[in-house]
């Protein structure tokens, strides 16, 4: 398979961007966005917008699939979540509702193509109570466009060889949202030597010409100009042939919409253009500029004695007048280009950045007072548009009353019900999360993802204590030598991270002058703030999390109450992952030990046999294989118990073991499987099994085969076809003890290869049993059979390609010999012009008694 190219990557983009932005232009919508699967399918990522930056929505970048948010249903029903308004997204999604608690309906449609989905397209917009929302044909265009784009994707799936899918680091294709141009530009091209232009439509407009009938001709054009005008209008063609460009000339248009008896100005732009076919300096490209527009817009907003200022959708400061600046105290070099919030230090509040948030995800005005000095307070008014915010800020005339608390100060603690959102926000976002993370691993990576963009950060490291001394989990950041010095301390160090964790109390450093003061003997490196944060569970020290800055980072009091309240999840979280490795690691190492790890050698054959546990949970399942010799022939085993517990361990112990001592004394295939059966009826552990048993002789050239509820077992023939064994099914094992098991008679040319398995093999969520058995035969049947190692490796790959499967794997491939050639050392006939098989001591290679456990051949 190889990787996808810059083409590819450049055209999915593209097919990305263009279905957002017909879903939002199509639609009542003012925003939209496409999320995509992440490679281990558990979650959904961000891949493009239009209209809404993702800055804006905060850690909404990255979502669980199981999470309770409409893209992640719309992605796992397979079916669209229309909400139409605030009323119904609080009662069918309330977490999404506490967390984006503004006024807007949503419709989010699946992405995919032939039953496979590849993510979810969402639109947004502006609900007022009662509204109904999209309409019948807005959503059926929706699932058009979600279906065009799936199948436009599958077909780059199926060009590159690589999956639909992004990698959280992923950065979001951005499209703006449409807006009316402040500016027009019309092109035109000037033959000096005949004095005639070719123009676009756009510059007949601005000159009021009909392209329909514009000749071509200069004297033409002089009729829209000025009559001060047409000498410097003469003039630019002698300019451009001495200077080689045109700068900015300007010159007035007639302006229709006066009855044409008035003027605009316009501007000329334009360069030589040196062609072989043409004497030097007499052709001209340029456009013209008509900014009138913009700049009557400009000069209107500076007139006026209101503070007026526009934000881009993510809060940038796109333009801010002169009284504004004047109110703000603040030049326009420090302002235009910054996030408002970010550098006006009084303005940095949780509730300022909510009311912007507010304004443009609900589409509706947002005001609030913010207090600039100990009594100067200003009262700000947003008024949101798809592109951005509008705002006007003006001086209050009289302190607030009491009864009418500020919607947004720093020196005020009034405002509490946003702020708590704003913390409840950051509480669920890492909650849900953490949920969802398993390993410690895990639960380290969504601490990173989570906390460093939502406060800022750039570096972040996890200790651990290990004998009463401090060890590094995880690090993530540029600065690899973070915190060396923490590595190895005892806790009654003095030090940052062991008194804050021996303490319970995080600890807060906002510069090194700080640290040096406090610690001189830590060297500062190039971090300048920090935060260290005790984690504490089930009251004892579980570890510490420093949060690092490269610039110095002032934490306000709500930075210090979310991280403290962040801080209790992550502890607690650490502990439950910490409890599920050390289990999952026993849990492994049980089952293994339960399965053999080496199998016999059979003359006349070759066993591979595989084993993948599931990555659903810590419980160990009850699947198991073997390869009994006897008398005879050999016995190949495959089976499952019910469930995954120690008690599914444990009884697939005793079958194994009741298995052999069957199969030792002689039994045919079918006693052995009714002995087994009685065996577990008086064990009684609750819990069913199926069961596969073949019995062979290496050079028989045929087979018995009974099986108990099992998958049946595939049989590829030396000429490549491939077939599923049609077997006489006997009940599973443990529900009656009189039941009888037939076998049945299987023809087994010399070189065919069967196969056994486990139903976590072909078993798919939502498709049918029969669909994953027939995939694994076309897989069985394609696939190279030069080695069994590799024929086993090639079988499993689907299932190893995705790090979440639900049921545990054991595969047991048998290859018959190759008629009546010579053998190997081993018994094992070797295949004409095919090199001999290799044997180890660890089983590696083609080892006929080969067995690999885990995720990768042994």
């Amino acid at each position: 398979m190889r990787g996808t190219t810059v083409g590819e990557t450049t055209e999915r983009a593209e097919l990305l961007a263009a279905a957002v932005v017909e879903a939002v232009e199509g639609t009542s919508a003012y925003a939209g966005s496409v999320f995509l699967r992440s490679r281990d399918r558990r979650s959904l990522v961000l891949a493009a917008t239009c209209g809404v930056p993702p800055s804006l929505l905060g850690g909404w970048g990255l979502i669980p699939v199981s999470s309770p948010i409409p893209v992640a249903a719309a992605y796992s029903s397979g079916r669209t979540v229309h909400l139409a308004n605030a009323e119904e997204t609080m009662r069918r999604y309330p977490q999404l509702a506490v967390a984006l608690p503004y006024a807007f309906g949503s419709c989010s449609v699946p992405v995919g193509a032939g039953g496979e989905t590849f993510g979810s397209l969402a639109i947004v917009w502006a609900a007022s109570p009662g509204r109904e929302g999209l309409s019948k044909a807005q959503r059926r265009h929706m699932r058009t466009l979600a279906n065009r784009l799936g199948a436009s994707l599958a077909a780059l799936q199926a060009r590159s060889g690589d999956p639909v899918e992004c990698a959280p680091e992923t950065v979001p294709v951005e499209n703006p949202a449409p807006s009316a141009p402040a500016v027009r530009v019309g092109l035109f091209g000037w033959d000096l030597a005949s004095g005639t232009f070719s123009v676009d439509d756009e510059f007949c407009t601005i000159f009021g010409l009909d392209p329909r009938t514009f000749d071509g001709q200069a004297e033409t054009l002089h009729a829209s100009l000025h009559p001060g005008d047409l000498a410097a209008f003469r003039f630019v063609a002698r300019e451009a042939a001495s200077r080689g460009r045109i700068t900015s000339r300007r010159l007035r248009v007639r302006d229709r919409g006066y009855g044409g008896d008035g003027y605009r100005t316009v501007e000329l732009w334009a360069r030589v253009l040196e062609a072989d076919d043409a004497e030097p300096g007499t052709r001209l490209a340029g456009a013209v500029v008509d900014a009138r527009a913009g700049s009557t817009a400009l000069a209107a907003a500076e007139r006026l004695r209101d503070g007026l200022f526009s934000l881009a959708p993510d809060g940038r400061v796109t333009y801010a007048n002169h009284s504004a600046l004047q109110l703000l105290d603040v030049s326009g070099d420090a302002l235009l280009g910054r996030i408002l919030w970010d550098v006006l230090p009084w303005l940095s509040d949780p509730d300022v950045e909510s009311r912007h948030r507010s304004a443009m995800i609900s589409q509706a005005p947002a005001s609030f007072l913010a207090c600039h000095a100990p009594d100067r307070w200003l009262a700000f008014s947003l008024h949101p548009e798809a592109d951005g915010v509008t705002g006007r800020v003006v001086p209050l005339g009289q302190p607030p009353s009491a009864s009418t608390p500020p919607a947004s100060s720093a020196e005020s603690t009034t405002a509490a019900t946003p702020t708590r959102l704003g913390v409840m926000h950051h509480v669920l976002q890492l909650g849900s999360a953490l949920t969802e993370a398993v390993t410690t691993r895990e639960v380290c990576e969504v601490v990173s993802d989570q906390l460093l963009p939502a406060f800022g950060g750039q570096q972040l490291a996890i200790y651990v204590v290990r004998n009463k001394a401090m060890h590094l989990l995880f690090h993530t950041g540029h600065h690899e030598d973070f915190l060396d010095w923490l590595e190895g301390a005892p806790l009654h160090a003095r030090l940052p991270g062991t008194e804050a964790l021996t303490s319970g109390a995080p600890l807060f450093i906002e510069s090194q002058q700080d640290l040096s003061q406090d610690y001189p003997d830590i060297p500062t490196g190039e971090v300048s703030s920090w935060a260290y944060l005790p984690l504490i569970a089930s009251s004892h020290p579980v570890g510490i999390c420093v949060l690092g800055f490269d610039m110095i980072h002032h934490f306000t009091e709500r930075d210090r109450g979310v991280l403290t309240a962040l801080a209790g999840l992550i502890g607690q979280a650490l502990e439950r992952a910490q409890l599920y490795d050390s289990e999952f690691a026993i849990a492994r190492g049980l089952q293994q030990a339960l399965l053999p790890h080496r199998l016999p050698a059979i003359p006349g054959i070759r066993t591979v046999a595989r084993y993948l546990p599931g990555t659903s949970g810590m419980d160990i399942g009850g699947d198991w294989y073997d390869v009994i010799p006897t008398v005879k022939g050999v016995s190949l085993i495959i089976g499952d118990v019910q469930g995954h517990s120690i008690a599914a361990a444990a009884t697939m112990a005793q079958l194994r073991s009741a298995v052999r001592a069957f199969t030792a004394v002689g039994h045919a295939p079918g006693e052995v499987m009714a002995g087994v059966n009685r065996t577990l009826v008086d064990l009684d552990p609750g819990l069913l099994a199926s069961c596969c048993c073949i019995h062979l002789e290496p050079h028989a050239h045929h087979a018995q085969a009974v099986t108990a509820g099992h998958p049946p077992p595939l049989l590829r023939r030396p000429d490549g076809t491939t077939e599923v064994l049609d077997l006489d099914v006997g009940p599973l094992l443990g529900v009656d003890r009189a039941s009888a098991y037939p076998a049945t008679r299987i023809a087994l040319p010399p070189g065919s290869v069967l196969a056994l398995y486990t139903d976590g093999l072909v078993e798919e969520p939502g498709a049918d049993i029969d669909v994953g058995i027939d995939r694994l035969r076309a897989s069985l049947a394609h696939a190279r059979s030069d080695s069994l190692d590799e024929l086993a490796g090639r079988l499993l790959h689907n299932a190893r390609r995705s790090s979440y499967r639900a049921d545990d794997i054991a595969l047991l491939l048998t290859e018959t010999a190759y008629g009546s050639g010579p053998q190997g050392p081993d018994g094992t006939s070797e295949r004409p012009g095919a090199d001999r098989p290799h044997h180890s001591a660890s089983g590696s290679g083609d080892d006929p008694r080969s067995v690999t456990f885990g995720e990768s051949d042994a």
